[in-house]
């Protein structure tokens, strides 16, 4: 496949993720998902376990699951010709985005918490989030959510964008099955603090790069100054090294405070502010999907960009 015909992936991958959404059946994250549960059974020992042991254990849990569905369709693509090459990068891209998704259970939350039904709301906020949901009031709602929003734009669109741009569709792939490892054991609790050491390690190297794209993107998007700013200030305070510029400048580009106390598995984590401005409300969850949005189609006309570019100096 040529240089500028794979610059076509992002586009079209992005087209079938609007007009499709996740695959409602057989979708490889839910086998993906079902078959980490059973591997982290088979291979870790203890909860934590040894320090060294589980960690190695891990490891070869992540390599196992992660690599070798992406290098199969990376070596199967490469023996096609370029119009099948294609097809087949813009279905794994498809397969590795979640922006439509992301849209439908954010508004799921945020259409009942504007009609002033707080308990479906966070009823539809807990399928979304880890943190407690029983007791947030309307403001704490549309906190978290916009937080998910802002935070899930990187990992389920502008990471596997950037990933399709530099690998194809199987390097999309492997992001995805990377962050997903993250989410299920990159937790510091008993469970998985020494077993999900890889995941999480993996995930912020390889999130690297796109969450700061990501950052720049609601900055160019929104107030850019003030995006700038909070990315530069609060960002290094928060402690994921990714969601912390992703999270700042969106809330920074929004003209939004977010961040503040949480609670997780019944402890409060005390997390520092992020944004400037006031709480968010209801209508600020659409706000930040419309971020996501249009920085999604940003991306999808740069590429057309270059790929016409690429096409005119073949």
């Amino acid at each position: 496949m040529t240089a500028s015909a794979s610059l076509f992936v992002l586009p079209l991958g992005l087209l079938l993720d609007r007009l499709f959404g996740e695959p409602r059946r057989w979708h490889p994250l839910v086998g993906f998902g079902r078959l980490a549960d059973a591997l982290e059974r088979g291979l870790r020992h203890g909860a934590p376990g040894h320090a060294v042991g589980n960690r190695l254990r891990g490891t070869l849990a992540w390599v196992l699951l992660v690599l070798p569905l992406p290098l199969a369709c990376a070596w199967l693509l490469a023996g096609l010709a370029w119009p099948l090459a294609l097809a087949g990068h813009v279905l794994l891209l498809w397969f590795a985005l979640g922006g439509r998704s992301l849209e439908e259970h954010a508004q799921a939350v945020a259409l009942p918490l504007a009609a002033g039904e707080l308990a479906a709301a966070r009823e539809r906020l807990s399928w979304m989030v880890s943190r407690e949901t029983a007791r947030l009031d309307a403001e704490d709602v549309s906190r978290a959510t916009v937080e998910t929003a802002l935070e899930n734009g990187n990992d389920a669109v502008f990471g596997a964008l950037f990933w399709a741009a530099l690998l194809g569709g199987p390097g999309a792939l492997a992001f995805r099955f990377a962050n997903t490892l993250d989410a299920m054991w990159g937790y510091r609790d008993e469970r998985r603090v020494y077993f999900g050491w890889c995941a999480a390690r993996a995930d912020d190297l390889l999130g690297f790069i796109p969450a700061r794209l990501t950052a720049l993107t609601y900055a160019l998007l929104g107030q850019g100054g003030a995006a700038l700013r909070c990315w530069r200030t609060q960002a290094p305070a928060w402690s994921s090294p990714n969601a912390g510029p992703v999270m700042a400048a969106g809330a920074g580009a929004l003209g939004i405070s977010l961040g503040g106390a949480a609670t997780y598995q019944g402890r409060i984590e005390a997390r520092p502010v992020l944004g400037s401005g006031p709480a968010p409300v209801a209508a600020d969850i659409g706000r930040a999907l419309a971020l996501v949005r249009r920085g999604a189609l940003v991306w999808a006309a740069l590429a057309l960009v270059a790929a016409a570019w690429a096409s005119f100096h073949a």
